[in-house]
């Protein structure tokens, strides 16, 4: 706690009175371009990652970057998701993974998961996922973790259409969707290529987007 407390001291001091313009027109309203649905681990951090600043992600976070589908039970991802597209205009949504994932893990191992029933039926979500690879493999365990994890933004990216307000979004092209997985000893972000049904490096995937802002082969856009 006393790294968190010497922070906020020196945002107060030192990082607020240089952007203080910036955090004033802040708090006024936000307008931001992108939906950010990750998980909770500590050491994804959606901001570092994609070098945003305060406004320009809209984040959600949850143990295993999970979009549950659609029913008549409210739920705090639900809310945020009609909230950021239907009340915010989000353009974009990023369904974000990432390697070393404890909820992925989980899903693999369901029975390892007696003591903790919630997070157990929480990662339900994820047992379409863990169904293809299983199906593809014919068995699946740990070494099949990238590839669930690969397989679990899918998914939750099809959990997503099941949502009004993005059904209603994509069905007139005012929102996209993005699926990508952070790499967190390389650095790499992956990203799903719906025209070749594969992850690639997203140097390859947004080339186009990259080339226009001058990034080409710099490691990192929005999507």
């Amino acid at each position: 706690m006393e790294q968190l407390i010497s922070g906020v001291a020196k945002f107060q001091k030192e990082i607020y009175p240089e952007r203080e313009a910036d955090f004033q027109k802040l708090a006024g309203g936000q307008s931001p371009e992108v939906l950010f649905i990750t998980c909770s681990d500590s050491r994804v951090d959606p901001s570092l990652v994609t070098q945003t600043q305060p406004g320009e992600l809209f984040i959600c976070r949850n143990a295993g970057n999970v979009v549950p589908p659609r029913t008549n039970q409210t739920g705090g991802m639900t809310a945020s998701i009609e909230f950021a597209v239907a009340g915010l205009g989000v353009s974009h949504i990023v369904v974000c993974g990432h390697t070393d994932c404890g909820a992925i893990k989980g899903a693999i191992a369901p029975e390892k998961l007696t003591e903790m029933p919630h997070v157990r039926e929480w990662l339900g979500h994820c047992s379409a996922a863990t169904a293809v690879v299983k199906e593809r493999h014919g068995c699946i365990g740990a070494e099949h973790l990238d590839e669930l994890t690969q397989e679990n933004v899918l998914l939750q990216l099809q959990h997503l259409r099941t949502h009004p307000a993005v059904a209603a979004k994509l069905a007139n092209g005012r929102v996209t969707l993005h699926g990508w997985v952070y790499n967190i000893g390389s650095g790499e972000v992956l990203c799903y290529n719906d025209a070749s049904g594969e992850f690639e490096v997203m140097d390859e995937r947004y080339s186009s987007l990259l080339n226009e802002a001058g990034l080409h082969n710099c490691g990192g856009a929005a999507g």
